[in-house]
């Protein structure tokens, strides 16, 4: 069974930082690229980051690039997203993707709620 386990979220004031994990089981992990998404209330869910399945090649949305760094550690099958100098703008759900390399094939994790606020 796959599951994806997303932690760290919660609420942090403009400026502030916050590192979200994603625990990874059921899958060879090192056959997946890991992504990071965020879907704000009434909007469509958008990549945030995604990081290549050996960790050598990583991307991020405009948005977000100088101030999050998405990060994997193969050994304890896990994904981190590090956000920094949060804006209230960032306030959304996060999910954790894994997407299997070469293939349509994906799996999400339950999310988790970032709120960023004064």
């Amino acid at each position: 069974q796959v599951q994806l386990v997303e932690s760290g979220g919660g609420l942090v004031q403009p400026g502030g930082s916050l590192r979200l994990s994603c625990a990874a089981s059921g899958i060879t992990f090192t056959s997946y690229t890991m992504n990071w998404y965020s879907q704000a209330p009434g909007k469509e869910r958008e990549l945030v980051a995604r990081i290549s399945n050996t960790g050598g090649s990583t991307n991020y949305a405009d948005s977000v690039k100088g101030r999050f760094t998405i990060s994997r550690d193969n050994a304890k099958k896990t994904a981190y997203l590090q956000m920094n100098s949060l804006k209230p703008e960032d306030t959304a759900v996060y999910y954790c993707n894994a997407q299997l390399f070469g293939s349509r094939l994906s799996y999400w994790g339950q999310g988790t709620q970032v709120t960023v606020s004064s």
